[in-house]
C-alpha cells in the first residue's frame, strides 16, 4: 500500500522538478523559443491545477483505486508521448496530458491510505507517506540532472517502469474504496470554467511580452477573465461546488490563500529560472545544477514538522511573517550567481537561506488555511489551497519572465538571460515581501486544533498529520476530510 501511494505521488512530484533541468537541452534540440519552454512547464501545471479538485471527487464516486490507476496509466502513456515527441508542439500537448493524469492520481494517493489504515496506524502511515514523498522530491533534481546528461528524453521515459510497478502492486495489494456516504455530484461545469479561465489567462499573459496586444492574446485574456468570473458565480449556485462558497466567508481563509498565491508565484519562477541560470550563465552541468537545489528539500524535510509544531504553540503569525522575509533574503543572495559562480561561496549560502525561510513558512501556511475552514470542508480547503499554489506558479511563469525581458532565444545568450534572471529574482523577492506584510496584517489567532487539544489534554493528532504533509514545495499535498484522515473520534 505505502509503496504504491508513495511511488504514485512521487511520479507527479518528481515530474514537477526534473523537467526544469532539461529545458535548455529541449530548447536546443527543437530550436524552440523561450515561450515554448514556458509552455513545456505550464501545460503540465495548467491541467494539473484545473483538474485536481475534480480528480478527488471522481475517486470518491467511482472508486479511489480505480481513478488512481487510471491516472497512473494515463500519466505513463503521456510520459511516453513526451519521451518520443518529434517537436516542441507535440511535447507541450503531451505535457498537458501528463497533468491530467497527475490530477487523477494525486488526490487518490493519500485517500487510499486514509481508507485502508485506522487509528494510530493511519497517522503512522500518513507520516511515512509524507516522509518518503519528501525523499522523492529531494531525489528529483539530482535524478533529472543525471538523466539529462545522458538524454533529456529519459526524464520522461523513466516514468514507464515506475508506473508499471505501481499498477502491478496496486492490483494485488490495494483494496478498492469510495465515499459511500457522499451524495454530492460532479461539478463538471465548474471544472470546464476553471480550465478555460486559467488557460485563457496563461495563453494571453505568456505571449504578451513578445507580441503585445495581438488580437488572439486579447481574446484569450477576455475569455480567461469571463470564465473565471463565471466560475465564481457558478460555484455560488452549484448544488455540489468544487469550491464551497462558505470557505471564503472566513477572512483568514481568503487572506492566507492570497499569501499562498504570492509565495508559490515566487517559487514557480525561482525553480524555473535558477536551474537555467546555473547552466546557461554559470556554466554548471545539468547534474550540478539539479544537485545545487538539493539543500532546499533537505532543509524542508528536516525542519518543516518543527515549524508546524512551533506554529501550533505560538500561532502562525510570526512564522508566516518572518519565513517569507528570510526566503526573500535568500533570493537576493542569488543575485551573486553569475559567470564563473562557485557553488560553495555563491550558490550554497543563497539556497540555505532560501530553504530556511521556506521551512519556516510552508507548514504553518497550509495548516492555517485548514484551521480557518470548518471541519466538514477540510478536504475541500486543502484542495483549494493546492490548486491556488499550482495556479500561482502557472501564472507567475507566464508573466514574470516576460516582465524581466526574457524572450525569444535569450536562453542561448548568457548575457541577456543573466540580466533577465536578476530582474525576475528581484520581482520574486518582492512577492515574498508582499506575502510577509499580508500575513502580518491578517493572520492573528492561534491554530484552533492546537488550542482545543491542549484544553482537553489530548495530543494534537490532526496538527501532527498536517504539519508532516508539507515537505514538497511544488504545491501543498491534498488532504482528505478529517473523518477520512483520522477516523471518528
Amino acid at each position: 500500500m505505502l509503496l504504491t501511494t508513495v511511488l504514485g505521488s512521487g511520479l507527479v512530484m518528481i515530474d514537477s522538478t526534473v523537467v526544469n533541468v532539461a529545458l535548455a537541452h529541449i530548447g536546443t534540440e527543437f530550436g524552440a523559443g523561450f515561450i515554448a519552454l514556458q509552455w513545456t512547464v505550464n501545460a503540465y501545471t495548467l491541467t494539473l491545477a484545473s483538474l485536481i479538485l475534480l480528480g478527488g471527487s471522481l475517486g470518491d464516486h467511482f472508486g479511489r483505486r480505480r481513478i488512481f490507476l487510471i491516472g497512473v496509466v494515463w500519466f505513463a502513456l503521456a510520459s511516453l508521448m513526451c519521451g518520443l515527441a518529434p517537436n516542441i508542439e507535440t511535447l507541450i500537448a503531451a505535457r498537458a496530458l501528463q497533468g491530467v493524469g497527475g490530477a487523477l492520481l494525486t488526490p487518490g494517493s493519500l485517500a487510499l491510505i486514509s481508507a485502508s489504515f485506522h487509528g494510530p496506524d493511519r497517522a503512522a502511515a500518513v507520516g511515512a507517506w509524507s516522509g518518503l514523498g519528501g525523499i522523492a522530491g529531494a531525489v528529483g533534481p539530482f535524478l533529472g540532472g543525471w538523466l539529462v546528461e545522458w538524454n533529456w528524453r529519459a526524464v520522461f521515459l523513466i516514468n514507464l517502469p515506475l508506473a508499471a510497478l505501481i499498477v502491478v502492486v496496486a492490483l494485488r495489494h490495494v483494496p478498492e474504496s469510495r465515499d459511500t456516504e457522499s451524495a454530492r455530484g460532479l461539478d463538471l461545469a465548474g471544472t470546464v470554467l476553471a480550465v478555460f479561465g486559467l488557460a485563457g489567462l496563461t495563453y494571453s499573459l505568456t505571449g504578451l511580452s513578445e507580441r503585445g496586444a495581438a488580437p488572439d492574446l486579447v481574446a484569450g485574456l477576455v475569455v480567461g477573465v469571463v470564465a473565471l468570473v463565471a466560475f465564481v458565480l457558478w460555484e455560488r449556485r452549484s448544488p455540489h461546488p468544487l469550491v464551497p462558497p462558505e470557505l471564503f466567508t472566513n477572512a483568514t481563509f481568503s487572506a492566507t490563500n492570497a499569501v499562498t498565491l504570492l509565495i508559490y508565484g515566487a517559487l514557480g519562477v525561482v525553480f524555473l529560472l535558477l536551474v537555467l541560470q546555473l547552466q546557461i550563465v554559470a556554466g554548471f552541468s545539468p547534474l550540478a545544477a539539479g544537485t545545487s537545489l538539493l539543500p532546499v528539500t533537505l532543509i524542508m524535510l528536516a525542519f518543516s514538522a518543527r515549524a508546524g509544531a512551533l506554529a501550533g504553540r505560538i500561532g502562525p503569525r510570526l512564522p508566516l511573517t518572518l519565513g517569507p522575509l528570510i526566503s526573500a533574503a535568500g533570493l537576493l543572495l542569488m543575485l551573486r550567481i553569475g559567470p564563473g559562480a562557485s557553488w560553495i561561496t555563491d550558490v550554497l549560502p543563497a539556497v540555505l537561506v532560501f530553504g530556511a525561510g521556506l521551512a519556516l513558512t510552508v507548514a504553518p501556511l497550509t495548516a492555517t488555511v485548514l484551521d480557518s475552514a470548518p471541519d466538514r470542508y477540510a478536504g475541500a480547503a486543502s484542495g483549494v489551497n493546492n490548486a491556488v499554489a499550482r495556479a500561482a506558479g502557472l501564472l507567475a511563469v507566464a508573466v514574470i519572465p516576460g516582465l524581466a525581458g526574457i524572450r525569444g532565444d535569450d536562453y542561448t545568450d548568457p548575457a541577456s538571460f543573466g540580466t533577465g534572471f536578476r530582474i525576475a529574482i528581484v520581482i520574486g523577492a518582492g512577492l515574498l515581501v508582499a506575502a510577509s506584510l499580508l500575513a502580518f496584517a491578517v493572520v492573528r489567532r492561534p491554530l484552533r486544533a492546537a488550542e482545543s487539544d491542549e484544553a482537553d489534554g489530548a495530543a494534537p493528532e490532526r496538527v501532527r498529520i498536517e504539519e508532516c504533509m508539507h515537505c514538497p514545495v511544488t504545491g501543498p499535498q491534498v488532504l482528505p476530510p478529517p473523518d477520512r484522515a483520522l477516523g471518528s473520534r
